[in-house]
């Protein structure tokens, strides 16, 4: 809300040689907060991240009690045990979870390369079940007792919107009341680094981080890439009601599609499609829409794409919505990033509040929109929050406001 950017130099490996040295790193975060000493060995950060994520979800939602720290009298180690269980802790039982991710486990397969083919260290036995995508689903699975469907859902940087998407129709069809969604990624390492950068994804504007992420701006060359997690619990609304859940927003439509384009170019056709899907699926209809939620990774081709997509589905309304977003001061979470905005979507209904998009001095030519350039404080009824990936995969959610 302040329109702050996170953005800084990368301090989580040496970028040496790489022209790319800024990034989102997530900062203060302590595993042993929400994970055993083994747990945090055996985990790779993404699976870290999204199992903390799924905990303070799960707390928030009054589904299970806060963890507390307490010492083991045998090993002297610091290890965490379940706190006070709530009256609601047992619909974990039979709920689901979806966790999308882009890159897995990244930094622990760069981890291990390097100390096989620099030092000779042999392979850890847990190498590839701790770097594979679904880890992050069945580790929040394992760690809270959800026995229903594990699943892990790997879509690039739409990853977070599709588990969300999914979890939707899950619960849509009666296979479950409940289901943890979200994304997860952990992709700060000089492999994912180095390759974003020689696709031509990321900014080179290296003296000014906080700076580099230029939403639709004409200056913009490129998004900041960052890590995180976000994870949602999507509830029957019958269900919620019945045990007094709180409830910030209602999923009320789910679109996807896939260009059928391109690799990495986008094609507005394509994202404009899954928009219309997800309208027609809510029911809604373009008058409705108060504010979208941009993916705007800043871009040039992205940005553009998304422009033309929001014109060509909302036509002469395009200038009367709010855009907002979320990269220009998170960075690009790939897969966490569409997860994330959508619980910010949420709550900018939930409190009436939108938040900036940052950095953009001049819009670039085909981008000019309806921006909110700081927080604004507007009623909200009805918002989408888009997301698009390498692949030409495309997600969008609709999101009201609930009223009882």
């Amino acid at each position: 809300m302040k329109g702050v950017s996170g953005a800084g130099q990368i301090t989580r490996f040496d970028p040496a040689g790489l022209p790319f040295r800024i990034a989102g790193e997530l900062k203060g975060f302590a595993p042993d907060e929400y994970l055993t000493p083994k747990e945090v060995l055996r985990m790779d950060p993404f699976a870290q991240y999204a199992v903390a994520a799924a905990m303070m979800a799960c707390e928030d939602a009054g589904l299970a009690g806060k963890e507390v720290r307490v010492k083991s009298a045998e090993s002297r180690e610091k290890i965490l045990t379940p706190g006070p269980r709530t009256q609601n802790s047992e619909l974990l039982t039979n709920a689901g979870v979806i966790i999308g991710s882009s890159r897995g486990g990244i930094s622990s397969l760069e981890n291990a390369l390097e100390r096989h083919l620099l030092h000779n260290r042999p392979f850890s036995a847990l190498l590839m079940s701790s770097s594979t995508i679904n880890m992050a689903s069945s580790c929040i699975s394992i760690k809270l007792g959800i026995k229903g469907p594990a699943l892990g859902i790997s879509t690039a940087c739409a990853s977070g919107t599709n588990a969300i998407g999914e979890a939707l129709e899950m619960i849509r069809s009666g296979r479950t009341d409940i289901v943890l969604a979200g994304g997860s990624d952990a992709p700060v390492c000089r492999l994912a680094v180095g390759g974003y950068g020689a696709s031509g994804a990321l900014s080179k504007k290296n003296r000014e981080p906080e700076k580099a992420s230029r939403p639709f701006d004409r200056d913009r060359d490129g998004f900041v890439i960052a890590e995180g997690a976000g994870v949602l619990v999507l509830e029957d609304l019958d269900h919620a009601l019945k045990r007094g859940a709180g409830i910030y927003a209602e999923i009320a439509g789910y679109g996807t599609s896939s260009d059928a384009f391109h690799q990495t170019k986008p094609d507005s056709a394509g994202e404009a499609a899954a928009i219309k899907k997800a309208l027609d699926d809510a029911g809604v209809s373009v008058d409705e829409v108060d504010y979208i939620n941009a993916h705007a990774t800043s871009t040039p081709l992205g940005d553009l794409a998304e422009a033309e997509a929001v014109r060509k589905v909302f036509g002469s309304r395009t200038d009367d919505i709010y855009v907002g977003a979320c990269k220009c001061m998170s960075g690009h979470m790939l897969a966490a990033s569409g997860a994330v905005e959508t619980a910010v979507t949420a709550l900018s209904i939930s409190r009436g509040m939108i938040t900036p998009v940052i950095n953009i001095d001049n819009p670039g030519p085909g981008c000019e929109l309806n921006f909110v350039t700081s927080a604004l404080k507007r009623e909200l009824n009805t918002a989408i929050t888009n997301s698009f990936g390498f692949g030409g995969v495309n997600a969008v959610l609709v999101l009201r406001k609930f009223r009882k």
